[in-house]
């Protein structure tokens, strides 16, 4: 892997000292980071990285790619390797075929050689995870425990306790309905995904929802917004992004619209943790939590500890899903102060200000 060179330090350092946005955030941009491909696990992955050091590593989820953590890994580059990587099927990594290559074993499998490709064997690493990035990160402390020094979540759904609010909670069964669009469970008058990637659809995408409300609030640039369209014009990654769904089962077992007689088969933690040293994690862990997603709910909040003893945990009452966009800054030195001070880090805090 190519070291860091002087303008790529130098652009990081630029980018963070650079006047504050409209929300008082500094942009961070493309040129700040390298890119890089690791052939590993039958796949070639796409990854950037910024700095040197203890490896962090940031994973994704749908429909997304490495650039949702630009801030934050430009934040903890300054001390640490930070990677961003693509995961397999998304953006410039490699996109197999069918359903069976996007299910969790082959997943855990790409994090661990990938991990151990760049970073070396027996060297631990801190682990972030995002959406379906998180689902991942879950997992894989619960199968190689040893390899991690801490884990970091930002609404990401626990595999035990997500299994329990699609089953026992009607308001998360509504909110999931989505999975079973992404599925093909089709309701009455329910649409497909259009799973096109053409440059006409990426375009229509990054001009609404999320990335939209990004450069709309100033956060984001139009360069920003050509990143994301640059990525979700790749052949295929709609596809295999709603792979990860499909492959794992990703939907509750009914809801309102979907009678259980309809669904052949639904989330099980069980199954998806097969083979795990453990389930219960002990490891240093910290959740971010967005309080305004609509998708994966605050129940998931309750009875985490339980599941994972050591857990801290930060709510964002203002924002959702997209926190680490919504609130970049904050959120980086959440990260920065969790990883640099595990013990002074509070064990619930809620975060009031602006960015």
């Amino acid at each position: 892997m190519r070291c860091v060179s002087l303008f790529v330090a130098l652009s990081v350092s630029l980018c963070l000292s650079a006047p504050a946005q409209a929300q008082g955030q500094a942009q961070v941009h493309k040129s700040a980071f390298e890119d890089h491909y690791a052939d590993v696990n039958g796949v070639r992955l796409h990854y950037a990285s910024v700095g040197q050091g203890p490896l962090v590593l940031f994973l994704h989820g749908y429909p997304s790619f490495w650039y949702q953590w630009k801030d934050q890994m430009a934040e903890m580059g300054r001390d640490h390797l930070a990677v961003g990587l693509d995961m397999r099927g998304y953006n410039l990594s490699s996109r197999p075929e069918g359903l069976e290559p996007y299910t969790m074993p082959h997943l855990i499998e790409d994090v661990r050689q990938f991990v151990e490709k760049i970073n070396g064997a027996g060297k631990k690493f801190i682990l972030v995870g995002h959406d379906w990035g998180a689902n991942v990160a879950w997992v894989f402390a619960m199968y190689h425990p040893e390899m991690l020094e801490k884990l970091i979540i930002v609404n990401g759904a626990h595999p035990f306790i997500s299994e329990r609010e699609l089953r026992e909670n009607p308001a998360q069964r509504l909110a999931s309905n989505y999975f079973f669009v992404f599925n093909k469970y089709l309701a009455p008058g329910e649409q497909p995904v259009d799973e096109n990637d053409t440059k006409e659809s990426a375009t229509r995408r990054a001009h609404s929802g999320f990335v939209d409300a990004e450069v709309k609030s100033g956060r984001y640039t139009e360069e920003d917004r050509q990143a994301w369209i640059d990525a979700w014009s790749q052949p295929g990654s709609t596809t295999a992004g709603l792979s990860y769904y499909r492959a794992n089962n990703r939907n509750p077992p009914f809801n309102d619209r979907h009678p259980a007689s309809t669904i052949p088969k639904s989330w099980s933690a069980a199954e998806i943790t097969k083979g795990a040293k453990a389930t219960t994690i002990t490891l240093p862990t910290l959740v971010i939590w967005g309080l305004k997603d609509t998708a994966i709910l605050s129940g998931h909040l309750s009875g985490l500890e339980k599941l994972v003893p050591n857990v801290k945990v930060k709510l964002y009452p203002d924002d959702d899903h997209w926190v680490m966009l919504e609130k970049a800054r904050p959120v980086a030195q959440d990260i920065r102060s969790y990883i640099d001070n595990t013990q002074g880090f509070p064990k619930e805090s809620v975060f009031r200000g602006s960015n």
